[in-house]
């Protein structure tokens, strides 16, 4: 067993024996499908701590021939697929973390000559007699030859010198070059599979990466559930944990992805496992996922001076999925022209998630939006911060029935907040729920919801953990009446959807008129058999 050759299933065995391990072993059976086939290039980008490395340890811990793994895999899923049995421990894995090797290192060239120089010691401790060289490719085409046992090829954190060297393009360019000359056409690669943050860099119209698949956060495609937890992985880590399903939902969720089946698209969405895992072992829901970075990460990206960002990002705080176009991105931090360049960077960091079915983002949880207000506090954005703050005395009026002090703060609001545009029910909707930002520490907020014969603009359904707070369904006008709001969600049956819902519930209507420029608000409270 090598350090790099063959490595070992000790990182993999860790996992098994952790506190909370899901199974994740299917993404084995989809690494077979393309084993020894054209389609042998993987490449998967994803935030950090969304299991990357377990993934790249398991991998290894398969693939490897230095010993035998099947009492580790044959109860998993992998274990039951029809191609398990023809690769387990059949190649020659290679497994590297360029992290490690570019923190050593002074350069990328460095990096290089360390990586290769390293890699080849470990090769010819388990193949002495493979002919002399200081070319990798090279060496590794001699022992390919001797042994007729191609490589399987493991590449943790592969875009860390696109991270590092952000501005240096020649070295970029190097390295790229490297790993093209050292893959791309070569027989000795049974599979290739890169993990990372960014998808692969692209150089004008060309990649020299090319004849890679990408499974990234804006086309997670057959790859997303193996990175992240599924809605019924949380069920049940939250039976087990006697923990509130609905707060993890609401903390963590939110991550979409397409599954492409014979009957049509379905979006379904996966949890952040690194703070899933800390909330179970804690019994304490928090935000856990960027613990190891500051927010000063996000804040160098959402003030930067783009023509719609700052407006873009305020009306994701406030609820709403603003349209992009993730096609301009260029899979680097520092080629950012536009406002869609810095969002399409935000989903690939985890601060955004991608909804490829309408091309919008948004702002998937609780625990990313905190995020944002960390960030927003230290900047000049005082005007939203303000909003914010006073959104718990906005909520509190809502529970008092205080439809003027409601009214009021909604004015304060959209008079203060001026890169919203401020023209139809929507854009009144989007500074609705700003107003009511801190109504998600109680409640999930739901936008046109189907009722009884319509939709109701805004529910805020009380989670479990906040029963005592009221329901409220929430009817937006806009140049019409305030009245007339409170009267349609009674007359079109709106509440029908809360039928099975057995706490106080209240009705709010909220209009905007044009002329005054004012709000108006009226509350009523229904109480519930």
């Amino acid at each position: 067993m090598g350090i790099y050759l063959n490595p070992g299933s000790n990182a993999f065995q860790m996992a098994l024996g952790s506190q909370i391990f899901i199974d994740k072993s299917r993404l084995i059976e989809e690494a077979n499908r393309c084993a020894m086939t054209m389609q042998r290039f993987i490449c998967v980008s994803r935030p950090r701590r969304f299991g990357k490395s377990m993934a790249a340890d398991m991998l290894a811990a398969y693939y490897g021939r230095g010993e035998d793994t099947a009492g580790l895999f044959d109860k998993l899923a992998a274990g039951q697929s029809a191609s398990y049995q023809k690769h387990l421990n059949r190649y020659d894995v290679i497994k590297v973390n360029m992290q490690e090797f570019l923190s050593t290192a002074e350069s990328v060239e460095g990096m290089l000559k360390l990586l290769q120089g390293r890699l080849i010691a470990d090769l010819r401790r388990s193949y002495p007699d493979c002919p002399d060289g200081n070319y990798l490719v090279f060496v590794m085409k001699d022992i390919y030859a001797s042994t007729g046992c191609p490589f399987v090829i493991l590449i943790d954190e592969w875009d860390c010198p696109f991270r590092e060297y952000r501005q240096d393009k020649d070295a970029q360019k190097k390295y790229l070059d490297f790993l093209r000359v050292w893959l791309k056409d070569q027989d000795y690669v049974a599979l290739a599979y890169m993990t990372g943050i960014l998808p692969i860099k692209k150089y004008g119209s060309h990649s020299a990466l090319n004849m890679f698949t990408e499974y990234s956060m804006t086309n997670s495609g057959a790859m997303a559930e193996y990175f992240g937890f599924t809605k019924e992985e949380v069920k049940g880590l939250c039976e087990t944990y006697e923990m509130s399903f609905e707060e993890t939902r609401a903390w963590y969720d939110g991550y979409r992805f397409l599954v492409h089946r014979k009957e049509g698209d379905e979006e379904r969405s996966i949890y952040n496992p690194k703070s899933v895992v800390e909330a179970m072992l804690r019994h304490q829901f928090g935000p856990y996922w960027n613990q190891t970075e500051t927010y000063e990460a996000l804040k160098a990206y959402i003030q930067m001076d783009m023509d719609g960002l700052k407006s873009a990002v305020v009306e994701m705080l406030g609820g709403k999925a603003v349209r992009i176009n993730v096609g301009t991105f260029s899979n680097d931090m520092t080629t950012l022209t536009t406002r869609d360049d810095v969002l399409t960077l935000l989903v690939h960091l985890g601060y955004l998630t991608y909804n490829s079915m309408d091309e919008t983002v948004s702002i998937p949880n609780r625990e990313v939006s905190r995020e944002y207000l960390n960030a927003i506090s230290t900047m000049d954005w005082t005007e939203v911060i303000r909003s914010i703050e006073d959104s718990h005395r906005l909520l509190e009026a809502m529970w008092n029935l205080d439809g003027n002090t409601v009214a009021e703060g909604v004015d304060r609001m959209h008079n203060e907040i001026s890169v919203l545009q401020y023209n139809d029910e929507n854009s009144l909707s989007c500074v609705i729920n700003l107003a009511f930002y801190a109504a998600r520490e109680y409640y999930t907020l739901i936008r046109e919801l189907p009722t009884g014969k319509g939709f109701a603009d805004i529910f805020m359904l009380p989670r479990r953990m906040h029963a005592d707070k009221p329901a409220a369904v929430i009817e937006l006008k806009w140049n019409k009446s305030v009245s007339g709001a409170l009267a349609q969600i009674e007359d079109r049956n709106y509440t029908e959807a809360l039928r099975d819902y057995r706490g106080n519930l209240l009705l709010v209507g909220i209009n905007y008129n044009r002329k005054s420029k004012k709000h108006s608000c009226i509350i009523r409270k229904m109480e519930k058999e």
